[in-house]
């Protein structure tokens, strides 16, 4: 089994979370967005 560890930047983790509030962003944007987001350090598992 391959783990990642990359974690995603705190410049990058920032904008993923402006293109996920900002509704002129296409869902596939938000969809990239999500998923950088579920790579930052500090990301809650629900």
């Amino acid at each position: 089994m391959h783990i990642n560890k990359k974690q995603t930047t705190k410049k990058v983790a920032t904008t993923a979370s402006k293109v996920l509030r900002d509704n002129r962003f296409s869902e596939a944007a938000k969809s990239v967005a999500g998923s950088a987001l579920s790579q930052t350090r500090n990301s809650t598992k629900r």
